[in-house]
């Protein structure tokens, strides 16, 4: 299987490894890229543990997330800019058969040694 975050290359060759094991996230767009998988293939306990533990969503927002997540159709992932704690994107999914864009900065800090998001800024 493509890895939906890079179609160059192989799910178990890209994100598998992040989704395994987050420790192995040396970047911050490594776990951005790894979340946006996670997003396409609804793995909800990936996103929770890679979300900063001041900030993660609640059990209940975990259900409506994973519901969500499976109502959409993922197209595809643009990295726009990346520094060494924010990055740039934007993620194009299908909703309701329209085209739908989430456009962010999303900024990243380490907590318990790994990489976590913190939050994001919704860009125009």
């Amino acid at each position: 299987m493509q890895c939906p975050c890079n179609p160059n290359k192989k799910y178990k060759d890209c994100c598998q490894k992040a989704h395994n094991d987050i420790n192995t996230v040396i970047s911050p767009e490594q776990l951005m890229r790894s979340r946006y998988t996670a997003f396409v293939l609804a793995k909800i306990d990936y996103l929770q543990i890679s979300h900063h533990t001041s900030t993660r969503p609640s059990k209940k927002e975990k259900k409506e997330l994973l519901k969500w997540t499976k109502s959409v159709d993922w197209v595809k992932l643009e990295v726009i800019h990346v520094t060494n704690k924010t990055v740039e994107f934007k993620a194009f999914f299908m909703e309701n058969g329209k085209l739908d864009i989430i456009h962010e900065t999303s900024f990243f800090i380490k907590e318990n040694s790994h990489w976590v998001y913190l939050s994001g800024s919704q860009k125009n």
